[in-house]
């Protein structure tokens, strides 16, 4: 977090206050990150809204630039932007969609998810993050190399906005429910599946620096873990990785990060392992 000097804010045109412009004041009051404002419009009317905007920032103290774009949609618009200006960070606010329009059509944001090359900071509430508690989930359970950078690169993007915002870090990792069926004899009881995870755990808080009090281990599907414990831990900001794998018609649907976004009442991080960016960069430049 605070190697990024250049934030994405991508601004709503509408008469209430934006939380995404909120957010990103907080990151960069701390970091000194260059603000880049993006109204995604087609017909370039909301010059007046930029410009009031900027000076008000300018007049802050913060570094802004101001842009109108359209690019067919709104996703690609954003990543075209992003790309062009080199910015390290997306802020964007989130509105629901309308289930059945979901059940028939991939929501924007979705896609923002899936094909931004960096990462995607989702803004749901005006909840203050001063003083609150993040909550990054990881799959300890996974070890491979590709998971064990992104599980660094959650905790530490948890560290620094704990740290920026003066906020508490609490980490969950779920564990799969036993599994007659599995082939490994550890999958096939409570107990086994238990302290093999225990064990894995204590791996990850001795490299980490996290206590029992702020570890969080539990049974069962990460998509109704997660928002049980933003809700019991009454959490400000879920950090959440995705392991995208692009290229594949549908392969990322029912992606964790996906389906709990509209599952919690918080800010959603959402973070990718940098082969994955440096995979999605390519395939940006080739459009």
């Amino acid at each position: 977090m605070q190697a990024i000097r250049s934030i994405l804010v991508v601004i709503e045109p509408t008469p209430a206050e934006s939380l995404a412009l909120k957010r990103a004041k907080l990151i960069a009051g701390v970091t000194q990150a260059h603000l880049h404002l993006l109204v995604c419009d087609k017909k370039h009317d909301h010059g007046a809204l930029l410009a009031v905007l900027k000076a008000r920032l300018v007049e802050e103290g913060y570094s802004v630039t101001t842009e109108q774009a359209w690019k067919e949609s709104q996703h690609e618009t954003i990543i075209d932007v992003q790309q062009a200006e080199g910015c390290g960070l997306v802020i964007k606010q989130h509105f629901p969609d309308n289930p059945l329009k979901k059940a028939l059509l991939t929501p924007a944001d979705w896609k923002l998810l899936r094909y931004c090359p960096t990462p995607v900071l989702l803004v749901k509430t005006a909840t203050p993050w001063t003083g609150g508690t993040i909550l990054a989930a990881v799959d300890v359970g996974n070890t491979d190399g590709e998971h064990r950078t992104l599980h660094s690169c959650i905790v530490d993007h948890g560290f620094d906005i704990a740290s920026l915002a003066k906020a508490k870090l609490h980490v969950i990792s779920a564990h799969p429910s036993p599994m007659l069926s599995a082939a490994d004899p550890v999958f096939q009881l409570k107990e086994t599946i238990e302290a093999r995870y225990r064990e894995q755990c204590r791996a990850f808080q001795a490299e980490f620096d996290i206590d029992d009090d702020h570890l969080h281990i539990e049974e069962g599907p990460a998509d109704v873990l997660i928002p049980h414990n933003v809700n019991k831990l009454d959490a400000a900001v879920l950090i959440i990785g995705t392991v995208a794998r692009t290229g594949l018609s549908g392969a990322l649907i029912g992606n964790t990060a996906e389906v709990v976004l509209d599952a919690v009442n918080c800010d959603v991080l959402v973070l990718k392992p940098e082969d994955v960016m440096g995979h999605l960069e390519e395939e940006v430049a080739r459009h």
